[in-house]
């Protein structure tokens, strides 16, 4: 009985192993998600940056 309790409050908080398995994949993929939006920005601004140097400089 002691252990169906144990079973029921992990599973209901959250804490059982397998699911921290899953929040560090979640975690990781977070975070690659916003290096690639923050490279992808870079690479818009230096795109731009060039552009208007390259116009300029008729």
């Amino acid at each position: 009985m002691a252990g169906l309790k144990k079973e029921l409050k992990s599973s209901v908080y959250g804490t059982s192993k397998r699911k921290s398995g899953h929040g560090f994949s979640r975690k990781c993929a977070s975070l690659v998600k916003e290096q690639r939006a923050r490279i992808y920005i870079l690479r818009r601004c230096a795109t731009m940056l060039l552009c208007w140097y390259i116009q300029g400089d008729d």
